[in-house]
């Protein structure tokens, strides 16, 4: 896997532009949101359900066999701009211990709602893992 950076473009903070992976096994993470194996959320706490859908979308992508690592690209869809604003240091912190230094490229959209309620994140990923 290679982070694609455009000669002469600056560095991207937290992602990247675009990720080159060479062919193998194709993962397709639904969006998780945070909530634990019984869905049942813990807390309205942007942090804390960001937190729970990133070990959700990592749990997913470890029964085909994958990390972290392997991940290429993420969407995140949120409904709390502000929150999400407030809170960027302690999502970067709960992103570095699921993630380590790993930035696949990312886009973040920001919606009215979700449809699991009180859901205020979901993160859905796509990821290339060794051929078997």
């Amino acid at each position: 896997m290679r982070a694609l950076l455009p000669e002469g473009w600056a560095p991207p903070i937290g992602y990247a532009n675009g990720i080159e992976v060479q062919a193998g096994r194709i993962v397709f993470v639904a969006g998780q949101v945070g909530w634990d194996a019984q869905q049942k959320f813990a807390s309205e706490d942007l942090a804390v359900q960001f937190d729970q859908a990133l070990a959700n979308v990592l749990a997913v992508l470890a029964e085909a066999g994958g990390g972290p690592q392997h991940i290429c690209r993420m969407t995140a869809y949120c409904c709390d701009k502000p929150a999400y604003l407030a809170t960027r240091p302690q999502l970067g912190a709960i992103w570095k211990r699921h993630m380590g230094r790993h930035y696949p490229a990312m886009s973040m959209i920001f919606v009215s709602d979700l449809l699991d309620h009180p859901g205020k994140i979901e993160l859905e990923a796509t990821a290339v893992l060794p051929a078997q």
